[in-house]
């Protein structure tokens, strides 16, 4: 059972591409203090045991998608710099038990747009050799990978519930082959209904959905059918439930309690289709406009109280909040 002072284990937030950007404009802040939803001070009093940190690169606002990258890791060194008393990276399993040992928060890189490789396969061990232990196959605009589950009318405009069964191109599909062979995790959110697929026939290794919920209860395409619930599940995957409010519900979200009501219904419904061991956490704090329920990483007690409140069971709990992630990444790191 999960030590309850450090349970949350997060796959997915955007706080380091969002440093990058303000600094970028001038407004420098540190990953011990920020005016984010997540920073270090944040995630102590939220009960963390460990937060994925995302490299996000919006191909469509960079000259080189590489190198932003680049230099984005070059920031999460020098943040982790200043945390080092009290957050320390990782690179492998055990890293995550010294760093508990330790009474430390564990930070692990991941990368969140895999349009950033350009094409070139040498580039993905790069990054693992840089600390890269997860990517996103692809974000919101196709890659040499794939495509995303994001379609486009012909003026631009989203398709929220339009869902593409293209899969993965031979790049994507070696991509795939290498990731596991180096030991990082594949990362299917954003991807097209035919790249989950590709992925779950081309893998032996656990993936993970980082930050996805389940389209029966939100019925948009970034979310998981029941299909690929039960798939991840099978592979012995997990899939980060994401604050983001326009993947929870498409009712008006503006009554105070609404939003965590409905992580409540993706939770449920996650674990009756696909079993308690593969619902974790994937906020996406920092990625997306805000979750009134749960704006910071502070707040997370609120999640763990509410369970609590709807009789989810300990071992449940421990499971979603933290267990089902590290789990996965003692199996795979």
């Amino acid at each position: 059972m999960i030590d309850r002072d450090m349970m949350i284990a997060d796959m997915h937030c955007d706080t380091i591409s969002a440093l990058y950007w303000r600094k970028k404009r001038g407004c420098a802040e540190h990953l011990v203090s920020d005016s984010l939803s997540i920073d270090l001070r944040k995630m102590q009093a939220g009960g963390y045991c460990l937060q994925n940190f995302a490299v996000f690169v919006d191909m469509e606002q960079v000259e080189d998608p590489l190198e932003t990258a680049l230099e984005m890791i070059r920031l999460y060194g020098q943040e982790l710099e200043l945390c080092s008393g009290e957050m320390a990276p990782v690179l492998c399993w055990e890293d995550i038990c010294k760093n508990r040992e330790q009474g430390k928060i564990s930070a692990m890189l991941t990368i969140e747009e895999g349009g950033i490789l350009k094409g070139d396969l040498s580039n993905l061990e790069r990054l693992y050799h840089l600390g890269v232990r997860m990517i996103c196959l692809s974000w919101n605009h196709p890659n040499e990978i794939g495509l995303p589950n994001l379609q486009r009318d012909r003026s631009g405009n989203p398709l929220f519930t339009l869902r593409s069964d293209r899969g993965l191109t031979d790049f994507g599909l070696e991509v795939v082959r290498e990731a596991q062979r180096l030991g990082m995790i594949v990362d299917v959110s954003h991807l097209s209904d035919g790249g989950f697929w590709d992925v779950a026939q081309h893998t032996q290794k656990p993936f993970v959905a980082s930050h996805s919920n389940a389209q029966a209860v939100c019925g948009v395409c970034r979310n998981l059918t029941d299909e690929m619930i039960r798939a991840l599940a099978d592979r012995g995957g997990v899939m980060g439930i994401n604050f983001c409010e326009d993947f929870l519900c498409m009712e008006n979200k503006r009554q105070p309690g609404m939003l965590l009501d409905a992580i409540i219904r993706h939770i449920r419904h996650i674990i009756q289709v696909g079993g308690e061991d593969c619902c974790g956490l994937g906020s996406d704090l920092d990625g997306i406009e805000g979750n009134r329920d749960i704006r910071t990483a502070a707040d997370m007690e609120r999640l763990v109280r509410r369970l609590e409140e709807e009789k989810f069971p300990p071992r449940q709990i421990d499971k979603i909040c933290g267990g089902n992630v590290l789990r996965v990444y003692r199996e795979t790191l």
